[in-house]
C-alpha cells in the first residue's frame, strides 16, 4: 500500500497530466510524454525557442535559449532541486511521508541536491581525492582497459551489440578500479547502475518505478557494505581515500559518504556509456568526420566536445528560485522551477552555427552546457572526456571497418540520453604494430 501511495504521489498523477498536456499540445510535456517528440526533438526545441528564451508551460516555465541556460546555472538567485520539490502540495506530503530510506540522487545529502554550505564542503572533500593529477594517472589505465576489453572482443564474435560489450563495460571498468570496487562485483554495480537509471525522470509508469526502487534499494544496501569493508580494509584507490579525507579534521558523515560515493560511483559511469554510444553511432552515421579524425587525430578531444553538444548525454535540468525574482521579463516566485534543455541550449543558433550539424572541427564546440556550470559543473567530467577519446579512437584504430549492423534502441529516459543497443560489425581487425 505505502508502495502504491508513492508511485502515485510522485509519479501516477504526474504520469496522467503529462500525457493530458501532451496531447494538448504543450510543449514542456511533449518533450517527456510524446514518444514521437522524444525520437526527434528538433521541431518541439524550435517551437520553444520561436516562443523566447524562457517559456510558461501548464508545468513550469523552460529555456532551450543556451544564454538563459548558462547564466542560470551561474545564478545565486536559484538553488538545485530536491526530489519532489516540484510536485503540487499534497502530492509532494504524500510523497515525503512515502518515501523509501535508500540513497537517491536528489534527495540530500548528495551533491545534486544540496547548495552551500555543505555542497560546498562535500565537492572539497571530493575534489581533493578527484585532482587533475589523478585523472591524468586515470587516463593510462583507460588505454590498458580498452585494449583488453577488444582484444576479447575482437577473439570472439563479428557481430555484437557495441553498448553491453564495450561502452558499458569500459566505464564500470574504469570507476570500479578508481572506487575499489572488486572485479567480482563489477556486473553487480552496472545491473545496479542500469536499473536506476530511470530515477532521474518523472511520471515513471508502475513497472518502471518498482524496478528503479528495486534498484536503489539494493545499491543502498551493496554501497553500505562496501564502504564498511574499505574502513576495514583500505586500498590503493580513491575511495578508501575519500572515506580518510577531512576538511579541517572533518570528514563526510555515514550518510554523507553514501551518497557523495553512490552519486559518484553510478555518475561516474552512467554518463560515460551514453557519451560512448553516442559517439559510435555519431561517428558510424557520418563517416565523413570519422575520416577527418583518421588523418588529423589531433582532433579528437574536440570531436568528443562536439558529441557533447550534440548528443548531451544528460539532456534537461532544473533550478528553483530562492526568493521572488524578475528572469527574461517574467516574474517568477519563491519555489518556481525552471526546466533547462541542455540539449536545445546546445543546439542554439545564436552560439552555434548550423546547429544540428555534427562537425568535428567546430571551433566553438567546448561551449556546450553538458556538464551543467557554475557550483554544480560536474566533477567527472574531465574523467568522462578522456574515456570516450581513448575508448573511441582505440575502437576505431582496432575495428576501422566498424559498420552498423541492424536497428538500434534508444534507452527508455528522459534526463539521460542514449543507447540501450547498438548492433554493429566489427569488420576485419588492425592490431597496432609492435615497437
Amino acid at each position: 500500500m505505502k508502495t502504491h501511495l508513492r508511485w502515485i504521489a510522485a509519479h501516477g498523477v504526474v504520469r496522467y497530466m503529462l500525457t493530458r498536456a501532451a496531447h494538448a499540445g504543450d510543449l514542456q510535456a511533449m518533450l517527456l510524454a510524446d514518444p514521437a517528440a522524444r525520437a526527434n526533438p528538433r521541431p518541439v526545441f524550435e517551437r520553444i525557442r520561436a516562443s523566447g528564451p524562457l517559456v510558461k508551460t501548464r508545468i513550469n516555465h523552460i529555456s532551450v535559449s543556451h544564454r538563459v541556460a548558462h547564466d542560470l546555472l551561474r545564478s545565486d538567485d536559484f538553488r538545485v532541486t530536491e526530489l519532489g520539490a516540484n510536485l503540487p502540495g499534497p502530492l509532494r506530503w504524500a510523497e515525503r511521508r512515502t518515501r523509501s530510506t535508500a540513497l537517491h540522487p536528489l534527495k540530500p545529502p548528495s551533491l545534486l541536491a544540496v547548495e552551500p554550505p555543505e555542497h560546498t564542503r562535500y565537492r572539497k572533500l571530493v575534489s581533493s581525492v578527484f585532482t587533475p593529477r589523478a585523472v591524468v594517472k586515470m587516463r593510462d589505465m583507460v588505454q590498458v582497459k580498452a585494449e583488453r576489453l577488444l582484444d576479447d572482443i575482437g577473439s570472439h564474435a563479428d557481430d555484437i551489440d557495441i553498448i553491453s560489450r564495450y561502452c558499458a563495460q569500459l566505464p564500470v571498468a574504469v570507476i570500479s578500479t578508481i572506487l575499489g570496487v572488486p572485479d567480482a562485483e563489477r556486473q553487480r554495480v552496472l545491473e545496479f547502475g542500469e536499473q536506476a537509471a530511470p530515477s532521474l525522470d518523472i511520471g515513471l509508469s508502475w513497472n518502471q518505478f518498482l524496478r528503479v526502487e528495486d534498484g536503489l534499494e539494493r545499491f543502498d544496501a551493496w554501497l553500505a557494505a562496501h564502504l564498511d569493508d574499505l574502513r576495514r580494509h583500505p586500498g590503493d584507490d580513491l575511495m578508501s581515500e575519500l572515506i580518510m579525507a577531512t576538511d579541517d579534521g572533518v570528514g563526510l558523515t555515514d550518510d554523507e559518504l553514501r551518497a557523495t560515493a553512490g552519486l559518484v560511483l553510478a555518475a561516474g559511469f552512467e554518463t560515460t556509456v551514453n557519451l560512448l554510444g553516442n559517439g559510435i553511432r555519431l561517428l558510424l552515421d557520418n563517416p565523413d568526420q570519422l575520416d577527418i579524425l583518421r588523418r588529423d587525430p589531433a582532433r579528437w578531444p574536440n570531436a568528443v566536445e562536439e558529441m557533447l553538444r550534440l548528443e548531451s548525454p544528460v539532456q534537461l535540468t532544473a533550478r528553483r528560485a530562492k526568493h521572488d525574482v524578475a528572469l527574461e521579463g517574467r516574474s517568477l516566485r519563491q519555489g518556481d522551477h525552471v526546466v533547462l534543455i541542455l540539449a536545445g541550449a546546445n543546439r542554439d543558433p545564436e552560439v552555434f552555427d548550423d546547429p544540428y550539424r555534427f562537425d568535428v572541427t567546430r571551433e566553438n564546440a567546448t561551449k556546450h552546457l553538458s556538464f551543467s556550470g557554475g557550483r554544480h559543473y560536474c566533477l567527472g567530467a574531465s574523467l568522462a572526456k578522456a574515456e570516450t577519446e581513448v575508448g573511441l579512437k582505440t575502437l576505431f584504430d582496432r575495428f576501422p571497418h566498424l559498420t552498423s549492423a541492424g536497428d538500434a534502441v534508444r534507452r527508455d529516459t528522459r534526463v539521460l540520453h542514449g543507447w540501450s543497443t547498438l548492433p554493429v560489425n566489427l569488420g576485419p581487425e588492425t592490431r597496432p604494430t609492435p615497437v
